[in-house]
């Protein structure tokens, strides 16, 4: 993903409702979506949505990442192996290696959350 477009995004603000505690009780209720009659209106609405969740997985993932990076941090007496880094995000020893070297990344400036 190209640098420009992923600040344009972060600008962005993201249209997500968050729903009232009875209407997560019902299965069948997301964000009044069964609601919307028109699919036009139902077809904007739901990509807004996906738009918002993949905006926000990918701000996730990113804070996972350097989450990850200040846990492994050698300076730090109390610091994580990736083994443990692994076990408590439930993430492969492999993808924690990979997650903490985002992390560093992100932390030396080249695409800070």
């Amino acid at each position: 993903m190209a640098e420009p477009e992923r600040t344009e995004r972060r600008l962005r603000p993201a249209p997500l409702l968050f729903e009232p505690s009875e209407s997560v009780a019902d299965p069948e209720h997301f964000f009044d979506l069964e609601s919307i009659e028109d699919p036009r209106e139902l077809l904007a609405r739901a990509t807004e949505l996906t738009l918002a969740f993949r905006a926000a997985q990918d701000r996730a993932v990113e804070f996972q990442a350097l989450a990850a990076a200040q846990l492994a941090d050698p300076r730090r007496f109390d610091r994580l192996s990736p083994a443990l880094i692994a076990e408590q995000a439930e993430w492969t020893e492999d993808y924690a290696r990979k997650m903490i070297e985002f992390g560093e990344t992100l932390q030396r400036g080249a695409g800070t959350p």
